[in-house]
């Protein structure tokens, strides 16, 4: 089999994350040439984890500007890509999640199908030429604007794409239920395959903790930044941890502040002078995780934190009213707990307060991965039997 050429476009924090085990590995595996384009969505945020991983992407576009709506930021993702395409000629466009990055490279790969038809560029079998590989495919909450609009950007880059890498039976089973059958492998999710690679370079290089963050006691640490909780959502969250910090002074509550306007002004106001919060700027990934190794339990409207905190033994409430993600609930490794006060307060509390009610959500089966999902798709990029590929979680003994 010739050499496949893979192109990988990433845009956002997260990408970097559970796209840059698969970009270590095709670097160094000689059945594929790659080529990475950062898009520069989440340019800020992003680097750092760029840095950590060691990849310098072959090409960067410049997307964003202040306040732009998602059509401008799709037509700049368009365009620039379009660009890179027609010079590179991938065979593979390998893309990963729900980002508008995500959908638009998807999207232009597809659309390199008219060019290639147009100019008499290989039309063997007058298939696409340019096959789109989904990374972490199959992600449903079943509501159009839950999360917005990584939800149709999912689903329709499902039906764009030739191979579907979903990280559970659950993700394959929503792509079967939307008639997307072939190439469909569950082979576990990249984020452990990059939270493995994190935690042996931090056992192998300790670090302290960032920001002079205490450990003098435990601590529950918590993200928010969900759009939807904008507004009451926040406000509700921000009365629940107030709450819980003064009913657990023995508990420090630790949490790393989202950017974005609409999480720091409620949580500057109603949270920055409680003695036993600590408000700090966002980490970066590898001190994040640091500190997540630590913390006692988490709470967060993240995705990312429902797959990693099950694989460090921390349970994980969800501070959403649906999830994409309902394999952790399923397993007991997460609970939805919304966004009203009295639930959260309540859901942490029951943790806090009940040891044999933590120790079951710590020690349930993790069923996102076992850090070999990079490997399982590589080999099925190449035509390997996906047979042999297949992630099936360990049921853990009584």
């Amino acid at each position: 089999m010739k050499t496949q050429k893979v192109m990988v476009a990433f845009g956002t924090r997260p990408e970097v994350i559970k796209l840059a085990p698969l970009i270590l590995a095709l670097q160094d595996d000689p059945r594929f040439s790659l080529t990475t384009v950062f898009t520069g969505q989440h340019r800020d945020m992003a680097q750092p984890m760029m840095e950590w991983f060691g990849i310098t992407p072959h090409h960067t576009l410049d997307v964003m500007a202040h306040k732009q709506p998602l059509a401008q930021l799709s037509s700049k993702l368009l365009n620039g890509l379009h660009t890179l395409i027609d010079a590179e000629r991938p065979d593979v466009m390998m893309v990963q999640g729900d980002t508008t990055t995500a959908f638009m490279a998807a999207l232009n790969a597809f659309y390199a199908y008219d060019y290639y038809v147009r100019n008499e560029i290989d039309q063997s079998h007058g298939r696409h030429t340019c096959k789109i590989a989904h990374v972490e495919a199959g992600l449903r909450t079943g509501n159009n604007y839950a999360p917005f609009p990584e939800e149709v950007n999912r689903k329709l880059i499902g039906h764009l794409a030739h191979w579907h890498f979903a990280p559970t039976a659950t993700a394959a089973e929503a792509l079967f239920a939307e008639n997307i059958t072939e190439q469909v492998y569950v082979t576990g999710n990249t984020v452990i395959d990059a939270l493995h690679l994190t935690c042996g370079r931090l056992a192998a290089s300790p670090r302290p903790m960032p920001h002079d963050l205490p450990l003098d006691k435990p601590f529950v640490l918590i993200t928010g930044h969900r759009r939807e909780s904008y507004g009451e959502g926040f406000q509700h969250i921000c009365e629940a941890i107030r709450d819980l910090a003064q009913r657990y002074p023995a508990y420090n509550f630790i949490y790393p502040v989202h950017l974005n306007k609409h999480v720091q002004g409620p949580v500057n106001d109603m949270l920055g002078n409680i003695v036993n919060v600590w408000l700090c700027a966002p980490l970066p990934y590898e001190d994040f995780v640091n500190v997540m190794q630590h913390a006692h339990l988490l709470l967060t409207d993240s995705g990312g934190l429902q797959e990693e905190g099950p694989a460090l033994g921390k349970p994980v409430l969800v501070m959403r009213e649906l999830t994409e993600r309902p394999e952790g609930i399923t397993a007991g490794t997460a609970k939805l707990v919304g966004t009203q006060r009295d639930n959260v307060v309540a859901s942490v509390a029951a943790l806090l307060d009940d040891p044999a009610a933590y120790a079951a959500m710590a020690n349930a089966v993790n069923p996102y991965g076992d850090g070999l999902a990079t490997q399982r798709i590589l080999n099925i990029l190449h035509g390997e039997s996906p047979a042999a590929n297949t992630f099936v979680p360990e049921v853990k003994a009584a």
